[in-house]
């Protein structure tokens, strides 16, 4: 691998993504946001007059839809500018521009919810009836009376939509410090060669390298910087757990769990199912970890062994092969969905591919209705790679189908529902790769990725992180304080009980791992990673088995967006999360790689 990370004004134009289908240059992107700032009017005239019948009604859901659409769009654009090159100061101005222009035009639209309810739902239901432009809106229609308990008058409405902002300087606050602020000291492996420690190349690259004492050196430096500022990030996660607390009493819910998982109409024990069979399923983990560390010859094996290399040879996979063999994999969903697939990376520009200085460590897909489903990852020629961009392509094409059927009111889809599609892709990958591939390095490659990469994330550190998210906001619930030290103390001990015997930890550096993980500033979202993952594996394995429509069905399920809510939806699809059957199932095929695991390593 390269030790020096390019620039951004170096990157190939062609691994870069499609900036310029969305706007022609910063000044139009500028020159849009002002201009929906002076079009919050237009939503403005129809306050106070929904009730006056279903033409006024429509006529204002369709001017607040419009602005709503236009505004998502100029957001995604500088979350993506920010995103490629958080170094660069203008996408951090345009960035806090964006984010102030959205508060104010969903606290422009906020009025909107409330006088739907005080028009009641039996004359709502009379004025779909009348007016047939009104029927789109029946589900969410439905959803707003089943949550009108929770929905609060007209002025408060737009108080919580103008807080929306000041309330998440938390995540603003840490993303700018990690990613713009950090600077991580560059390390030497044993033969002296220094290598720069970046928020792009720390997990794709660094902690896959043979060499244990240059692993163990960027694992130091990159936490290291964590722990260096542990007061505030604690500080700012702390605050964006008590903004969450504040709007679940706002709407007088019973929990921060409950209050999130309502609006998806998601029961509490979905969320508990997955955490009691995960921590019932901890021995299957554990044979995972002493495996791996027989494997790698250590008495003990640390947190940064966890990605490093057991196969002989490191195959190279260069991007244009990458997208071949995922189209390969994705053959049984048909020629429009693959073909959907190549285009969007190969002439579209869809993915910003490669590592450059600036560039936030991760991957996404990002856009909005009326852009491509756009994909950020930093493509490193190898088979993490490889199944990094499979699971962004599964979130893009739920995007692309979804926009593609569904009206604006429904052309989102909940993050919940968001994990299943991006874990299918991975599911069909390896079922396919797997089984058509004889190469024994190759399929040593696949498994480890799938056990120690993918699983580990999804299936481990995401289940540990919503363990700890639970009990971060209880304490909160109940009046007690967040402290970096008590956050550590929490993080470090919920992994010991996960790793097992033979860990050895590293207690202030394990313990800030969740300082690494942006998602915990968005409500329970973390655990959804393990439901997804786990109905992505029970609905590739109906395709992959040839069951009588599968395929279609599955399909079905990425055009519906938020149509219906993400439960139903999926049990259209075949599989039903509010059991824990498909987190058993899961762990199943979990168990099955670790059986060609212990073979192939023989």
């Amino acid at each position: 691998m390269a030790s020096k990370v390019i620039t951004r004004s170096k990157v190939d134009k062609k691994y870069t993504w499609n900036a310029e289908s969305v706007f022609e240059s910063n000044e139009a992107w500028e020159k849009e946001v002002n201009q929906i700032i002076e079009d919050i009017v237009k939503v403005r005239v129809f306050q106070g007059r929904l009730k006056e019948g279903p033409s006024t009604l429509l006529d204002g859901l369709n001017t607040a839809y419009a602005l709503l659409s236009r505004a998502q769009i100029a957001v995604m654009y500088s979350d993506f500018l920010n995103a490629v090159d958080a170094t660069n100061q203008q996408s951090a101005g345009m960035r806090g521009k964006a984010d102030a222009m959205n508060g104010l035009v969903l606290s422009a639209i906020s009025f909107i919810q409330p006088e739907i309810l005080a028009i009641g739902k039996d004359a709502l239901d009379t004025w779909v009836r009348q007016n047939p432009g009104l029927e789109i809106f029946k589900h969410s229609f439905n959803d707003l009376f089943r949550k009108q308990a929770h929905v609060r008058s007209a002025e408060v409405e737009e108080l919580l939509g103008l807080v929306s902002d000041p309330l998440s300087a938390g995540r603003t606050s840490t993303g700018m410090l990690t990613n713009a602020d950090f600077k991580f000291k560059p390390i030497k492996d044993s033969a002296g060669r220094e290598f720069d420690v970046t928020q792009g190349n720390y997990d794709t690259q660094l902690m896959e390298l043979p060499d244990r004492k240059a692993r163990k050196a960027a694992y130091m430096a990159y936490m290291d910087k964590y722990v260096e500022h542990k007061n505030t990030l604690a500080a700012n996660l702390s605050s964006s757990i008590k903004a969450n607390v504040f709007l679940m009493r706002a709407r007088r819910q019973e929990s921060s769990l409950a209050a999130s998982l309502f609006n998806l109409n998601i029961p509490t024990e979905v969320f508990h199912n997955l955490i009691e069979t995960f921590k019932k399923n901890l021995p299957v983990w554990h044979r995972y970890f002493e495996i791996r560390r027989k494997a790698l010859g250590l008495k003990k094996f640390s947190y940064y062994d966890m990605w490093a290399p057991l196969a002989k040879r490191k195959t190279k996979i260069p991007f244009e092969k990458a997208v071949d063999l995922i189209c390969e994999s994705l053959a049984p969903m048909g020629n429009d969905y693959i073909e959907t697939v190549r285009k969007g990376c190969l002439q579209d520009r869809w993915v910003d591919v490669y590592p450059n200085q600036g560039k936030r460590n991760g991957a996404f897909s990002h856009g909005s209705q009326g852009t491509h489903p756009f994909i950020f990852t930093s493509f490193t020629d190898d088979v993490s790679s490889l199944s990094t961009l499979a699971h962004e392509l599964g979130h893009s094409m739920h995007s692309y189908l979804t926009w593609k059927n569904q009206p604006f009111v429904y052309s989102e889809y909940s993050l919940f529902a968001a994990e299943v599609a991006s874990n299918f892709h991975q599911a069909m990958m390896r079922g396919h790769l797997l089984n058509s591939v004889n190469d024994k390095n190759f399929q040593l490659e696949l498994i480890l990725e799938a056990i120690g990469g993918n699983f580990f994330r999804y299936f481990f550190q995401m289940p540990t992180l919503a363990r700890f998210e639970l009990e971060t906001h209880q304490r909160i619930e109940r009046g007690e304080a967040l402290t970096a030290d008590s956050m550590i103390d929490l993080m470090a001990g919920l992994f010991a009980e996960g790793f097992g015997t033979n860990f050895d930890m590293d207690r202030e550096r394990v313990g800030m791992t969740w300082a690494t993980f942006p998602h915990l500033f968005t409500d329970y979202y973390v655990y959804a990673y393990a439901t997804g993952i786990s109905g992505a594996n029970a609905l590739a394995g109906r395709i992959l088995r040839g069951e009588p429509n599968a395929v279609e069905n599955y399909l079905g399920f990425l055009k519906s967006g938020s149509s219906d809510y993400s439960l139903n939806v999926l049990k259209k699809a075949g599989v039903d999360l509010t059991t824990p059957r498909a987190v058993e199932e899961t762990f199943a095929v979990m168990e099955g790689y670790i059986d060609r695991l212990e073979k192939l390593l023989k």
